[in-house]
């Protein structure tokens, strides 16, 4: 017998009434969010205010609310149009955001997911700032089951999911939290390592900038090396890795500087960001500084220092009243003491902090795996 196409292809068992095919303006009803200036908005919440959502979610807290009750909302411009959300209880909708309710024969969390299955975002208009309207939204199609029961079983399995996703991104939120807190203990020593007989490290040391890194502009290249991105994310990171695209001429390459496992490289965004550490080699753009040790270090012991709150708080004191986008110079890095403890115990110290980027790290994989997993499950139970 042939399956009809209104069936979904993955379904629990026990549930064989057929889906049907409508537009969501049938069983949705639609509204946009109301304005609200930035000066309205509070970050910080306290018992007299209310949730208030844009596009991308919870923006701050407000005093008015024009929702009581669980809705789903739809991003509507910009970045975040199409982003589906559900909320609960009195909050506040911008007109950033798309309100949808129900009649009584549908579960909310079920049309959430079932939202989420149908990327929006396909639908919008516009190139420089998509958008979407509610009259679009209203004529858009899909498969949908008329059976309540299985429409809590799809919701409660997908909620079952989502905590599971949750839990995963406050165990990661809880790690940087903890690093956050033990790298100022450990660089400002009021948490100090041993070495491996139990017996104190020597006294730290101070160096200044240019006594432990010297500036390299090494353009002895073929051009046959990747070309490094410079970012805040990823460090130096080859381009193809992270669909970074630009175009660039053979000539121009052929005045880019090499970079190798080990170096640190100044950006336009050090200010702002740190210093970024290659774990490629490559070549990068001769705007860039690249910095090479000229002392024995653990490179790691410098990584993990470059991106912390009070060397960034330093480089700030440095280029103070200069241009967002201006480079930190060689002499501005140069005039910055660096902390050096022993050898010994720089490597005692990157080894503590790299374990809790791994963890971290295995932390994000599990939530993309896991995010994936849902995006393939809900296109097979949703058609």
């Amino acid at each position: 017998m042939e399956k009809d196409i209104n069936t979904p292809k993955l379904r629990f068992p026990k549930f064989t009434a057929k889906w049907e095919k409508k537009k969501l303006g049938e069983f949705c009803k639609m509204q946009a969010g109301k304005f609200i200036s930035a000066s309205e908005i509070n970050e910080n919440y306290n018992a007299n205010l209310y949730p208030c959502y844009g596009g991308n979610g919870l923006r701050g807290y407000t005093k008015k609310y024009n929702q009581n009750g669980k809705y789903t909302l739809i991003g509507r411009q910009g970045a975040h149009c199409g982003n589906v959300i559900l909320v609960n209880g009195k909050f506040y909708a911008t007109e950033h955001a798309v309100v949808v309710t129900l009649n009584k024969d549908f579960d909310t969390n079920w049309i959430f997911f079932l939202l989420e299955s149908l990327n929006l975002n396909q639908y919008s208009t516009g190139l420089a700032q998509p958008g979407l309207s509610v009259q679009t939204l209203e004529k858009v199609e899909a498969i949908i089951s008329t059976s309540l029961t299985e429409q809590q079983k799809n919701s409660s399995f997908f909620t079952t999911i989502d905590t599971k996703i949750n839990q995963l991104k406050k165990k990661k939120e809880l790690l940087e939290e903890y690093k956050k807190g033990i790298v100022q203990k450990i660089f400002s020593q009021e948490l100090r390592f041993k070495d491996e007989k139990g017996k104190e490290f020597p006294k730290w040391e101070k160096k200044y900038g240019n006594q432990v890194f010297e500036s390299v502009s090494n353009k002895q290249h073929n051009s046959d090396l990747p070309i490094l991105a410079i970012t805040q994310g990823h460090g130096a990171i080859p381009r193809n890795l992270i669909d970074f695209k630009i175009s660039v001429t053979d000539k121009s390459i052929e005045t880019y500087k090499v970079v190798e496992i080990g170096d640190f490289i100044i950006s336009l965004r050090s200010f702002q960001g740190g210093i970024e550490y290659s774990r490629y080699n490559g070549i990068c753009s001769p705007a860039y500084i690249v910095l090479k040790p000229i002392l024995r270090i653990n490179d790691h012991f410098f990584k993990h220092y470059f991106k912390t709150e009070s060397y960034i708080t330093l480089l700030n004191k440095k280029i103070e009243g200069i241009r967002d986008g201006k480079m930190v110079s060689y002499n501005q890095f140069s005039e910055i003491e660096l902390p050096f403890p022993s050898y010994n115990e720089q490597t005692k110290i990157a080894n503590f902090l790299s374990a809790i980027d791994e963890k971290t790290n295995h932390c994000q994989t599990q939530i993309e795996q896991t995010e994936k997993w849902k995006k393939g499950l809900l296109q097979k139970m949703f058609c």
